[in-house]
């Protein structure tokens, strides 16, 4: 059926959607966007229209593009085309900002993260979210969409965010950083984390110190590190202590 849709020519596709029962609606959408074709997105772009459709087929739409195992920019335009701009539904909206991440995340994997200026877009739609959010919620979806995409220029945003934002930030951010391959873990995250793990400048909630503690026993851990993380332990509560005792002995190993 995918096969028949790449080949298809776009109003074919559009005539599709239009006539498709609605219970078989959302499997036509996720064949559409998985036969990526200049034809198919087209038709959908024409079809989809986020101020009318049901919430469902629209969330539909924007799990097939963030699942798609190899997304063109094609794919990245026009989820962002129907993101711009618009007042959709707050479940739309954060399904589409984490979709967008996930869209930007595996492009670069495929080395086309320089070559698209949907990429440039798209990392500047997230980072201005970021940067306008005013609820707790709303922050916590950009920085899980800076998760999915990966890029080592927003590591600096989250370093801010983990050091400085309340528990559900922090842990958020530094969710986000543990996505990042150790050539990314610089010194400077590893000052940040130890500041967090060591409370350093403020205290912190004990996901987000264990968190910290292991970025810091994942990413090539240095013997002072190690150390410090083990005297630490001694001071926190059993269970605590035991699953950073169990991280130091994996990281080790």
């Amino acid at each position: 059926f995918i096969q028949m849709l790449r080949s298809a020519k776009k109003r074919d596709v559009l005539q599709l959607l239009r006539r498709a029962p609605e219970e078989m609606l959302p499997f036509v959408v996720e064949a559409a966007v998985a036969a990526q074709s200049v034809a198919s997105l087209a038709a959908l772009s024409d079809f989809l229209d986020f101020g009318k459709e049901p919430k469902s087929l629209l969330e539909k739409f924007l799990y097939a593009a963030a699942f798609s195992p190899r997304p063109s920019g094609e794919l990245l335009r026009l989820v962002l085309d129907k993101l711009d701009g618009k007042q959709l539904a707050p479940e739309v909206q954060e399904t589409g900002i984490v979709a967008m991440g996930s869209l930007i995340g595996k492009l670069c994997q495929q080395k086309l993260c320089g070559l698209q200026q949907e990429v440039e877009r798209g990392v500047e739609t997230i980072l201005r979210g970021l940067r306008g959010a005013e609820e707790e919620s709303e922050v916590v979806i950009y920085l899980l969409a800076l998760g999915n995409a990966v890029l080592p220029e927003t590591i600096p945003s989250l370093l801010d965010h983990a050091e400085e934002g309340p528990a559900t930030i922090t842990t958020a951010a530094i969710s986000a950083l543990r996505q990042f391959p150790t050539r990314h873990i610089s010194g400077k995250v590893k000052r940040a984390m130890r500041r967090i793990f060591h409370e350093k400048r403020k205290s912190y909630e004990k996901t987000c110190r264990l968190a910290a503690a292991e970025i810091l026993l994942d990413n090539e851990p240095s013997p002072m590190d190690v150390i410090n993380i083990l005297l630490a332990a001694n001071e926190l509560e059993t269970e605590t202590a035991t699953f950073l005792l169990l991280k130091v002995q994996n990281s080790l190993r």
